[in-house]
């Protein structure tokens, strides 16, 4: 069992956000969650504590500086400094690039790359400030590897965040603070069933041309969790730099991808 840490997980009211949160509280950790959509916080925080630990949930928008500060100053004077920092919030916006609204361009810029750049800073500085040793982790997505055309803003943003960590770590030899990342395959979540159900049924068919989404395999949000987890209580001295983190085909599988029921609300 690893000693109690201060855990901030951004995009924490659902699906990986919220299993790695819960995660965290299995561990007896302090968990502050931040999302956008507060009504579904309570319940995430209902399930940290009933983990075993203890949750502090906040209003959190990453595309917004201002609630960036606020979110950080409440949550660490609630469960004091953070150690362990999670940038998960992410969004996407499909379609093809010249027909994509520019302000929804922007938003995903500001959430996917911007967000996580802005919440690493306090992080850092405060881990510096006490000479600590912590963990910073980037969730990103097996579309660094293979680009996803029709999600070329999100590939792009996901991209600049896997740099990011890169020349952090670099940035931060010597610390004790390490910068790692978790690249994600399809996974089981609210993330994409926003999206108009024509233009997901139309991807579906259109990704495996390209070789991408070869088979209907998705992860749990738990078993990401898992590979944070596995990340952040690495001994003292290992970094684990890299993760990635993919279903396996459905034994018996060998048609195309098919489009997953929407998970049931918690």
């Amino acid at each position: 069992m690893t000693p109690p840490r201060m855990a901030i997980v951004t995009g924490a009211s659902s699906g990986i956000g919220r299993a790695i949160a819960v995660a965290f509280g299995g561990l007896g950790w302090r968990v502050a969650i931040g999302a956008r959509r507060t009504d579904r916080l309570d319940e995430a925080a209902a399930e940290v504590r009933a983990a075993g630990g203890a949750p502090f949930a906040h209003l959190l928008d990453v595309a917004d500086t201002e609630s960036i500060a606020a979110f950080c100053a409440a949550a660490e004077a609630e469960l004091g400094p953070v150690d362990v920092l999670v940038n998960n919030a992410g969004v996407a916006s499909p379609g093809w690039l010249d027909r994509i609204p520019v302000e929804a361009i922007q938003h995903e810029v500001a959430t996917n790359l911007l967000g996580p750049i802005l919440m690493t800073r306090h992080a850092v500085s405060s881990l510096r400030a006490r000479d600590a040793a912590g963990d910073i982790v980037f969730i990103t997505s097996d579309a660094t590897r293979h680009p996803r055309p029709r999600m070329a803003t999100y590939t792009a943003t996901k991209g600049g965040v896997e740099a990011l960590a890169h020349a952090l770590a670099l940035e931060l030899e010597g610390s004790g603070i390490r910068a790692s990342i978790v690249r994600v395959g399809p996974t089981l979540s609210d993330f994409g069933f926003g999206w108009p159900m024509d233009e997901l049924v139309d991807l579906m068919a259109y990704w495996p041309r390209f070789g991408l989404q070869r088979h209907a395999g998705v992860l749990e949000a738990s078993t990401v969790a898992r590979a944070v987890i596995a990340t952040v209580t690495a001994p003292a001295g290992v970094h684990v730099e890299l993760t990635e983190v993919q279903p396996e085909a459905p034994v018996g599988d060998s048609g195309p991808a098919e489009i997953v029921e929407r998970p049931a609300a918690p």
